[in-house]
């Protein structure tokens, strides 16, 4: 597991005065302001100031950009936290982070593939896996009924996807 945990990102420049177009991956998404945020690879800090709300998240100023072009320069930049100031999950929650890279087992025991991504388009999660040979990723629902078991620690996920989907 990673010190830092991706809480949200940069989706473009918002005007031309220097705001962001910014996404928040938080359960309360609110709570990416009061966050300390570094970039991806931990070279840049960010202190971000939101400033009101559009489709699909939030308008902000963000330290050190003023203008729109310093905006659009941050576009796609992946905004993280260190993982001892997030908070605490259940038992039955997990950040996006902790499960990509883990190998998914089917109930036999027969090896899938690995997460390469988890992705909510609205509807829900959707683990995207990367399956050995495959030219396309599987694509598959993050619920209970699809995915009984998650043991961070063993790596491993352990999925009974519907019948036909693979």
């Amino acid at each position: 597991m990673s010190d830092l945990v991706i809480v949200g990102s940069v989706a473009g420049a918002f005007g031309v005065k220097g705001e962001i177009r910014l996404k928040s991956y938080c359960a309360n998404p609110q709570d990416i302001e009061v966050y300390d945020l570094v970039s991806e690879d931990g070279t840049r800090e960010f202190k971000v100031e939101l400033t009101g709300s559009t489709k699909n998240g939030f308008t902000a100023r963000i330290t050190g950009v003023t203008t729109k072009d310093q905006a659009d320069a941050l576009k796609g930049t992946q905004l993280c936290a260190e993982r001892s100031k997030l908070p605490d999950l259940p038992d039955d929650e997990f950040y996006y982070n902790d499960l990509i890279g883990l190998e998914v087992l089917d109930t036999g025991g027969a090896a899938l593939g690995k997460v390469k991504n988890v992705v909510n388009h609205g509807a829900g999660d959707i683990l995207e896996i990367t399956a050995p040979g495959a030219s396309t990723p599987i694509l598959l629902p993050f619920t209970k009924v699809n995915i009984p078991t998650v043991d961070v620690v063993a790596g491993r996920i352990i999925a009974d996807p519907p019948e036909g989907s693979l």
